[in-house]
């Protein structure tokens, strides 16, 4: 998986919407392009910072996924169910439909993409602030699931409201940034995404033991000394955190979260996070990387993302459906 990774990585690197010869981008990559030129621009201003990006992405997306899936012992479970991802999304339609793109706060003014991603941060952020708060008052995963489910659907009715009474550029500018891509993260803002997605696969790297506990069950986990109450909120942060970093610079992805989890568990055949944890992480890399590339493919135009992305993500949810259903 590790040999796919860095196969498929480069793959990105050399391979776009414009036809640039292996031998100038090798040498770009090793120092000795013309900086002004427009493939220079393309490779390290484009194409590096998007494979990075779709590694990140695809990699923090599968780990939301299995830790909601291992949480709730919910297969169907992923980074949407909670409406974190609705709370981005509507975060990013006030913004884009109702304050006509630009966000003023304390004497200063943010317009553009900058205000695209403060919505979005403050939209998943206000949505995990409030399961946070129903986390104390509901001791029951399903009771909170259910809840997270509800609150999607009202941020869903919000955006449409919002939808109906706007004009046709900012429908047009939010259905756009309702498609999804790995292409929206500049290398000037590559840092901030690396360093913001990092932090989030740390929080889930920390959680491998009471991930693996909660697998035996609420109680026997509690008799060994866990904090259910505390894992649970742990696991709302690193959730929210990789899922609302991801929607807000890349979009609302579709399938990812949700799919890859499964991929990962059909490859490693184990339910030990010790493994599963660092395999989500490759797994989650190729296909964000593989989904980019297919993006990409077409030459004259680029697909969206989440045109891709079911292509994926369909066939295994359904497999996983049918394959439960046939059991005993």
């Amino acid at each position: 998986m590790t040999i796919l990774l860095a196969a498929l990585f480069l793959l990105n690197l050399f391979v776009g919407s414009v036809d640039i010869p292996v031998a100038d981008v090798l040498a770009i990559l090793a120092g000795g392009g013309d900086a002004g030129s427009p493939a220079n621009f393309i490779v390290l201003g484009s194409r590096v910072p998007q494979a990075v990006t779709s590694l990140l992405a695809g990699a923090g997306l599968t780990l939301s996924g299995l830790m909601l899936q291992t949480a709730f012992r919910n297969p169907l479970a992923g980074p949407s169910v909670l409406g974190i991802n609705s709370g981005a999304s509507l975060g990013v339609a006030i913004v884009v439909l109702f304050l006509g793109s630009s966000v003023s706060a304390a004497g200063f003014s943010w317009g553009g993409y900058v205000a695209v991603l403060i919505g979005a941060f403050a939209g998943s952020a206000a949505i995990m602030g409030l399961l946070l708060l129903f986390s104390v008052w509901l001791k029951n995963d399903l009771m909170l699931l259910i809840t997270g489910i509800m609150i999607g659907y009202l941020a869903s009715s919000v955006i449409m409201l919002l939808n109906y009474v706007s004009s046709a550029e900012g429908v047009h500018g939010y259905v756009m940034w309702g498609m999804g891509n790995f292409s929206g993260v500049s290398l000037d803002q590559l840092p901030v995404f690396a360093a913001l997605a990092l932090f989030g696969i740390l929080l889930t790297v920390l959680l491998i033991k009471p991930l693996n506990l909660l697998q035996l069950g609420d109680n026997y986990a509690r008799n060994l000394g866990l904090s259910i109450n505390a894992v649970r909120n742990l696991l709302l942060v690193a959730t929210g955190v990789l899922s609302s970093v991801v929607t807000a610079f890349c979009g609302p992805v579709s399938f990812i979260g949700l799919a890859v989890p499964h991929i990962a568990k059909m490859i490693y055949r184990t339910a030990d996070h010790r493994v599963l944890v660092p395999g989500c992480i490759l797994t989650g890399g190729v296909v964000g990387l593989l989904c980019n590339l297919l993006c990409v493919l077409p030459g004259d135009f680029i697909l969206p993302l989440n045109g891709v992305t079911p292509l994926i993500g369909v066939p295994v949810i359904l497999y996983v459906i049918l394959r439960r259903r046939s059991r005993p």
